[in-house]
């Protein structure tokens, strides 16, 4: 089944120096953007990250710092990615976890302005999660009936995902499942719905360290102050802002708690 879009959508994956959101670095990407009329786009590079690559990451991706010594920095590259992006839906696999976060620090350790928050995200791994409880080859295997060849290989592994989700519709589009007591079909050929069933929390941040109330207040949700108002807590506690701008923090939570500060100066 082809994707019903209002926007282009791009598929990403990323390779890194590591798991850490805040410190990790990107090595490798690889873009797949799907323009409203079907049309297929490509950006794929590897990126000098400026640091080593840890073992463990080598273990996956098999990227060594001798690959990537020669390549241009994310920074370097950072607009040209920026505009591949513009106007897309971001779609992945464990995307809204891992790949968009991660992108986001690195667009802010630019000083590229791209606040990827305004786009719809649809992470293909939750869906397989939510409606079969598994790894991207299982995946493939399963709603492709192929073998995934070159796994964590960028490109391979994102073509991958975008298979995965078309055949996902053809499986699942008129499926009813129960969530939060109600009965649903959730997996409709809408880039909304399938953003919002992809979605396992109600982050305002995308590492959730600030998340929205069941009244859609933005409440922090760790430490000693998890559940409070983040206004609340900045009005009673004055160091607590300097204290998280300061500490290690995802850039993009710094960014949250700042406009979330300016904006309550601005009402007053």
């Amino acid at each position: 089944m082809n994707l019903n879009l209002k926007n282009p959508i791009v598929f990403l994956d990323l390779e890194t120096t590591g798991i850490d959101i805040v410190n990790d670095r990107i090595i490798e990407l690889a873009f797949l953007k799907i323009h409203i009329d079907g049309r297929e786009e490509e950006l794929e590079m590897r990126i000098n990250p400026e640091m080593k690559i840890s073992a463990e990451a080598y273990g996956v991706h098999h990227i060594s710092d001798e690959d990537v010594a020669n390549c241009p920095t994310f920074k370097e590259k950072a607009k040209e990615i920026a505009r591949f992006l513009e106007g897309c839906d971001l779609a992945g696999f464990n995307s809204n976890r891992f790949d968009i976060p991660l992108l986001s620090e690195e667009f802010l350790r630019a000083d590229v302005d791209i606040d990827l928050k305004r786009r719809k995200f649809v992470d293909v791994q939750t869906i397989f999660h939510k409606m079969e409880k598994r790894t991207l080859a299982a995946a493939y295997k399963m709603y492709c009936n192929q073998e995934l060849e070159n796994a964590h290989a960028a490109m391979c592994d994102t073509r991958a995902t975008y298979e995965v989700l078309k055949a996902q519709l053809d499986r699942y589009e008129n499926t009813e499942v129960e969530e939060n007591g109600k009965k649903i079909v959730p997996v409709k050929n809408d880039i909304q719905a399938l953003s919002e069933f992809s979605c396992f929390d109600r982050n305002v941040d995308f590492a959730g360290r600030i998340v929205y109330n069941k009244e859609n207040v933005p409440v922090f949700n760790f430490g000693k102050n998890k559940g409070r108002p983040v206004i609340e807590v900045l009005e009673e506690q004055p160091g607590y802002y300097g204290w998280m701008i300061g500490g290690d923090f995802p850039r993009y939570t710094k960014k949250v708690l700042t406009q979330i500060r300016l904006e309550e100066k601005l009402k007053k």
